[in-house]
């Protein structure tokens, strides 16, 4: 039969489940974070507001089975490999940041009166950003894989990774160097021992028994193996004077190096993200709404200096990094708030005594305020950074710390009629790639200054800049280019461009890359003449195989996705079509009509013939509308034009026509209607 102690705990956890509910569908709703609305629902139902958890101490001891759970799942998904590719992010960018943020505090604090102890720590909490919120807001934007996105992830890694040390630094602040009383050697040589254990169990211990335990197909036993790694390695830890978050932490390590850490990882979320949801349902016990409420003025100036300094010193690090001023403000605003392992840190701090009571109100206050101005302070960081390019005049202010030294694009006075590619990632060298084998003249303009000195000691003809200010556009001869490639994540920095671009060269053809289909309107209206949806291809690619896995001819499947291209972007286009019925396009208009060039080679069948001899309107149903011969255009050509070798022929016609007339061209004469379809 339960006690009343567990009958009570049960009825507090009921409680913390259904008030949560409540608020996280709330806050939903008005797109704010789910940590917030932990956060909220521990203030409510916390002894400082309505007081209807009884067993707080009850609630703190799954808080911290929570924080153990976090640490070991960021250390399953450390991984070494992935962390390469932005390595620069991660160790320069993320150690500049919390080291000038930490400095900046700490002088700040000892200015205020703080001890040194608590100023270095004080510097410790404000360094940290929060992973949870800033990461998620990333994904919903769609903007993970931007500049500032990419820069951000690298930092918010690192500050992952350092809190570690600094739990291990806090008790040695606090005057405590272990819990067993040994000596700073001792701790040092016990700190090194475990590290060994760590490294022989990743590299031999736990792959070995991680595999047996596979092999039995069991998933109760896979699971207490890892929950027994987990605790056992937290428990180790604990015992050598150092933190239970750090052994969880290095037990992630240890399993992240096995073939079955995803494995892991997807058995450890379900309680990892319930039992962390009690760590900040047991934060917001702990903050004192009257306190607040009686301080409200000062917390809110305060989380204002907090954001300030914040964006200050993440935005100065991505400058140094190299990355324009648009860059660097966004980043800065998207890194502005105090982050969720600050709590956990604090915690720490208040059992070794560095944060007092009032302090560590003022610290929650602060740190709450700031994470619930995160999404209305990433969402404005465009404008932001916009109104103050306006006022900004300085060019390397505008085009980074590196604009200087890069060469520029001017050199290449020679670009006529030639293609500008925005971004050099998978798209830009995909389609660079193309341009090189096709001959075709071209210039890519790239925000990352470590990719255009790499590249450019390739041989590649890339150019440093923000393709969002008219200069860089106007360095690679815009005025004069036929093609713009916009293959960038950042659909603000698209739209940007393509309106800019357009102004510049109204004449210009503008392909864009968007990641999703709703982009399709805003880029067409702002002048894109061509918007390829990533989604969109994917969905397109996936039918196709599936198509061919289900025996489909390969004709059948180019005539069956040629139709949802042409009929899917005419419909995602009506909205042109409506608003200006005086604009002709040939791809809605003439939804059955292609234009294509061809190339006359020596032993092609047109070569020597005039076009009056070939007939091709009649014979074949094309129609050719110019030819372009060397630097020469012949337009509206006559029937007594005669076809050399070399010639690139501009041809209109139905597209089974048009293909039937490159089967002939080919030699192929005897081609049936039936394979071009």
């Amino acid at each position: 039969m339960a006690s009343n102690m567990d009958l009570t705990l049960f009825t507090d956890i009921e409680i913390i489940f259904g008030l949560s509910i409540l608020i996280l569908l709330l806050f939903h709703r008005v797109r704010l974070s789910p940590v917030l609305g932990f956060l909220v629902t521990g203030m409510i139902a916390g002894p400082h507001m309505l007081g209807i958890i009884y067993e707080v101490e009850q609630v703190e001891i799954l808080a911290e089975i929570g924080i153990i759970l976090l640490l070991f799942t960021i250390g399953v998904e450390m991984s070494i490999k992935e962390l390469w590719d932005i390595k620069r992010f991660v160790l320069v960018g993320g150690g500049l940041q919390v080291a000038i943020t930490t400095a900046l505090v700490y002088y700040i604090s000892l200015y205020i009166g703080y001890s040194p102890s608590t100023a270095l720590f004080l510097g410790f909490l404000v360094s940290l950003s929060s992973t949870a919120i800033v990461l998620k807001l990333l994904q919903e934007k769609g903007e993970t894989y931007t500049p500032y996105g990419k820069i951000s992830l690298g930092i918010l890694i690192f500050q992952d990774i350092v809190i570690v040390p600094m739990i291990l630094l806090t008790p040695i602040l606090a005057g405590v160097p272990s819990t067993s009383g040994d000596s700073a050697t001792m701790f040092l040589l016990k700190g090194l021992g475990i590290m060994l254990f760590v490294i022989i169990s990743a590299r031999w211990i736990m792959p070995a028994l991680l595999f047996r335990i596979a092999k039995t197909r069991n998933r109760e036993l896979f699971l207490l193996t890892i929950l027994f790694t987990v605790f056992g390695t937290a428990w180790l830890t604990s015992e050598a004077g150092l933190s239970l978050a750090l052994g969880a932490f290095l037990a992630g390590l240890i399993i992240s190096e096995s073939e079955y850490s995803h494995q892991a990882i997807g058995n450890m979320m379900p309680f990892k993200d319930v039992f962390i949801s009690f760590f900040f349902v047991s934060i917001g016990m702990l903050m004192d709404v009257s306190f607040f409420l009686e301080n409200v003025t000062v917390l809110l100036a305060l989380a204002a200096v907090v954001i300030l300094l914040k964006s200050m010193t993440s935005g100065l690090v991505t400058f140094i990094l190299g990355y324009p001023l648009r860059t660097t403000i966004i980043t800065g605003l998207t890194l502005s708030q105090v982050g969720e392992f600050s709590f956990i840190l604090s915690s720490f701090g208040r059992q070794y005594g560095l944060l007092d009571d009032g302090l560590y109100q003022t610290f929650l206050a602060v740190s709450i305020v700031t994470m619930a101005a995160t999404p209305f302070v990433m969402t404005s960081s465009h404008d932001i950074s916009r109104n103050i390019l306006k006022r900004t005049k300085n060019p390397i202010l505008i085009n980074g710390l590196y604009s200087k030294s890069m060469t520029p694009v001017k050199e290449d006075d020679e670009l006529q009629d030639h293609l500008i590619i925005i971004g050099y990632g998978f798209n830009g060298k995909t389609v660079s790639n193309a341009a090189k084998t096709a001959g075709i003249p071209y210039v890519i303009i790239e925000t990352n200054p470590e990719t255009v000195r790499h590249e450019r000691e390739q041989g590649e003809r890339i150019y440093y800049g923000d393709a969002t200010h008219e200069v860089v556009l106007d360095s690679a001869n815009i005025k004069s280019a036929r093609v713009l490639v916009v293959g960038i994540s950042d659909f603000i920095g698209t739209r940007t461009i393509i309106n800019v671009a357009k102004r510049m060269n109204p004449k210009i053809y503008i392909i864009a890359r968007t990641r999703y289909m709703n982009e399709i309107k805003n880029l067409s209206q702002l002048g894109a003449d061509e918007v390829i949806p990533e989604e969109y291809e994917t969905s397109v690619e996936i039918f196709s195989r599936l198509l061919k896995k289900y025996l489909v001819s390969e004709q059948d499947i180019y005539a069956f996705t040629k139709e949802i291209r042409a009929n899917g972007y005419s419909m995602l286009r009506q909205h042109s079509l409506e608003s200006n019925k005086d604009v002709f396009s040939l791809k809605d208009d003439l939804p059955g009509v292609d234009v294509i060039s061809f190339k006359v080679k020596e032993d092609c069948l047109l070569h020597g013939n005039t076009l009056k001899d070939i007939d091709l309107r009649n014979i074949h149903g094309a129609t050719i509308l110019a030819i372009r011969r060397n630097e020469q255009i012949i337009e509206n050509p006559t029937g007594d034009t005669q076809l050399l070798s070399g010639d690139l022929l501009i041809v209109l016609g139905k597209p089974e026509k048009l293909c039937q007339l490159r089967r002939f061209m080919e030699g192929d004469e005897n081609t049936s209607s039936e394979v071009c379809q």
